[in-house]
């Protein structure tokens, strides 16, 4: 009898295929075939799971069972009761996102997942913790990937984690979309809708979906609006990333992986790697997975000698340009690496590809990292709240040589979830928020040593994790300004809302002269003091109607920001002495431009622009008081890049904005 004739055997055969899925389109694939076949609901989240176990009485499909059972019986998830009447919406299937989501599923919730991506291609291997191997394990991973730490192996690619987490997500129910793009939330309406995302396709199903809790997982390059992130700068370190086709031979089984080896440690291993092939690095490591993957901190002088950069910069960002660096060269750099520091045992070294079809060869800054001032937030529009949660790089961005972005990204994970836990709960909002606060503290600090050693205790449970855990330590009262409500933070000085009504009307001026000055120019359309600068086309237009001879707008390229931005910079402070408002390459990235900086560097750019011939005293006393200013704000600007000074900052700066405004109003009415 064939498995078509035998349905119970075609169930098992389709489960079986599911387990062994290799991409998330098989994936996907396979578990919607299964559920046909079983006749089951995916979005029936509450009892998918239960369904599913029932239906597929599968021996092989056991083992998996009783380990999610055992995990769900914990007393912290109440057999779904806490968030039973939750509706969750995750954005990205990177690992953090995914074990968030699974987390969510167990405490009862509904949970919709959103991936821009629709494969999983990054090839990139991650260190484990012990206690996140503990936690897989106990998840059933080795049931999805046999090899998962087998032996001693304390690593796993990517690409295999998301794979593992993807399957147990859509085991518990939560209901996973991929090639959706997230463009930010549709607050509420009168009509009593909830919060929704808005999506691209704008078609999509997820985008009726209204939900109370938002987790976002969406990388170190999405962080939802109002969150504020701290910038951590060190010593100048460039690391490369090499991934090479693992053909899994005899030969390439026998090579040892490198765990890490530092300079200090083995002083002749890299001495005599430069020696040899003309190549200085600080460490490197060697994990085999499904590719060869080596990390490796270069130093500049031998990127430089070796032709991989091109010409020294003082701005690491320009340093390491692509228009700076020699593609070709970086690739033998990084093979000539791998080769020396395994003895040459790696037969045929081939590049892997990366989700451009091009070698998976990545050289990037170590040296600056980003963490988020704070983790969680609360929206209030129109009486509907919003918890909104951080997790993954977009919470902490990791450090590669040291591998704590798994570690530390988990334990994010089992925090957040936690949060949601008492959300669910009905706990008071500001205790919600006091009580995560209190725990972040802790995450950056984290390591295999000062976190527990009793690793089978561990659950969502932060006093389970971290042995001196303070959940009081911050006071509802201390986070009054994450509680956002009908549009405007608590303690959001920069707001023109909090300047005064006179204030907001010499913004709305500023804002005006803007328009008048710009709507010339067909390629700009000006609506605010913040967003509709990011390109830099604006601003050069602004320029230009008063400069002509200065800047030609249409040689610029709108997508080219970074360029539009540096070029207004410098006209301006080489013209008129006006300092930029920020780096070029930050004011172009930035997810959330502060109005108020803008404001004051427009005020700045409206004066020196207006300013006509006067008498002898009248102008001394003008450019005195603009010279003031100038260096005020250049001053501030320098301080605004470090994180220890924001809160002296903010008050320095809604000095000064009404000093600006204030000379704006007089201009504005000679």
């Amino acid at each position: 009898m064939t498995d078509q004739q035998n349905p119970v055997n075609l169930s098992h055969a389709l489960f079986d295929r599911f387990v062994l899925a290799g991409t998330c389109k098989d994936v996907r694939q396979n578990f919607s075939e299964l559920c046909r076949h079983l006749q089951l609901d995916a979005q029936d989240y509450r009892h998918f799971y239960g369904k599913l176990k029932e239906k597929l009485n599968y021996w092989n499909a056991k083992e998996l069972w009783e380990k999610i059972d055992k995990r769900a019986a914990h007393p912290d998830y109440d057999q779904g009761k806490p968030c039973a009447k939750t509706k969750c919406l995750v954005l990205g299937a990177g690992p953090c996102g995914l074990r968030t989501a699974i987390e969510l599923a167990l405490l009862g919730a509904q949970v919709v997942l959103l991936e821009k991506r629709t494969s999983f291609s990054r090839n990139n291997v991650l260190h484990l913790w012990p206690y996140t191997i503990r936690d897989l394990r106990n998840l059933g991973a080795k049931k999805f990937y046999g090899k998962f730490c087998s032996g001693s192996l304390d690593h796993i690619s990517i690409r295999q984690l998301q794979l593992i987490l993807l399957k147990l997500a859509l085991i518990l129910g939560v209901e996973v979309h991929t090639g959706v793009t997230y463009n930010g939330l549709v607050e509420p309406q009168a009509s009593g809708t909830g919060w929704r995302a808005l999506l691209l396709p704008d078609s999509h199903p997820a985008s009726s979906y209204q939900f109370d809790v938002f987790i976002s997982a969406g990388g170190g390059r999405f962080v939802p609006d109002g969150f504020k992130r701290k910038e951590l700068r060190g010593k100048l370190a460039i690391g490369i990333t090499a991934n090479f086709v693992n053909h899994r031979t005899k030969a390439e089984a026998q090579v040892p992986e490198i765990s890490g080896v530092a300079r200090i440690y083995n002083q002749k291993f890299f001495r005599d790697l430069q020696t040899e092939m003309g190549i200085d690095l600080e460490n490197i490591v060697y994990y085999k997975d499904d590719t060869h993957y080596f990390v490796m901190t270069a130093k500049k002088n031998s990127l430089l000698k070796k032709g991989v950069i091109m010409q020294d910069n003082a701005n690491v960002e320009q340093l390491l340009a692509p228009a700076n660096v020699n593609g070709e060269a970086l690739l033998n750099y990084a093979r000539d690496a791998a080769e020396f520091s395994t003895g040459r045992k790696l037969p045929n070294l081939e590049f892997a590809t990366n989700h451009n079809a091009e070698a998976d060869v990545a050289m990037f800054d170590f040296t600056c990292m980003h963490r988020a001032e704070y983790s969680s937030m609360v929206m209030e529009r129109k009486g509907k709240k919003l918890l909104i949660g951080l997790v993954g790089d977009c919470l902490v961005e990791p450090f590669w040589p040291l591998g704590t972005g798994i570690a530390r990204g988990f334990l994010a994970a089992f925090d957040t979830a936690w949060m949601v836990r008492s959300w669910g709960k009905g706990t008071a909002h500001m205790q919600v928020l006091a009580e995560r606060e209190s725990v972040y503290q802790l995450l950056s600090q984290t390591t295999p040593e000062n976190t527990s050693k009793n690793h089978a205790a561990y659950s969502i449970d932060p006093s389970t994790r971290y042995p001196n855990v303070n959940m009081s330590s911050i006071k509802p009262i201390q986070v009054k300004h994450l509680y956002n409500v009908e549009g405007h933070l608590n303690t959001n000085k920069s707001s023109p809302k909090n300047l005064g009504k006179a204030s907001l009307r010499r913004v709305a001026d500023l804002l005006n002269w803007c328009q008048k000055h710009t709507a010339w120019c067909k390629r700009v359309k000006v609506k605010d003091l913040s967003q509709s600068w990011r390109s830099g086309l604006a601003l050069c237009a602004l320029i230009q109607h008063f400069r002509p001879k200065l800047i030609d707008v249409s040689t610029l390229d709108e997508k080219n920001a970074v360029y539009n931005n540096q070029v207004a910079f410098d006209i301006l402070q080489k013209e008129f002495g006006i300092a930029p408002i920020m780096p070029a390459s930050d004011f172009a990235s930035s997810k959330e431009i502060d109005q108020l900086s803008v404001v004051l560097y427009l005020t700045q750019v409206h004066n020196a622009f207006s300013e006509t011939p006067k008498p002898a005293e009248q102008a001394s006393s003008k450019s005195l008081s603009l010279a003031r200013t100038r260096s005020a704000v250049f001053f501030l600007n320098k301080l605004k890049h470090n994180s220890l000074q924001r809160r002296k900052l903010q008050m320095a700066l809604n000095s000064l904005c009404t000093v600006c405004l204030v000379e704006l109003h007089n201009t504005s009415h000679k």
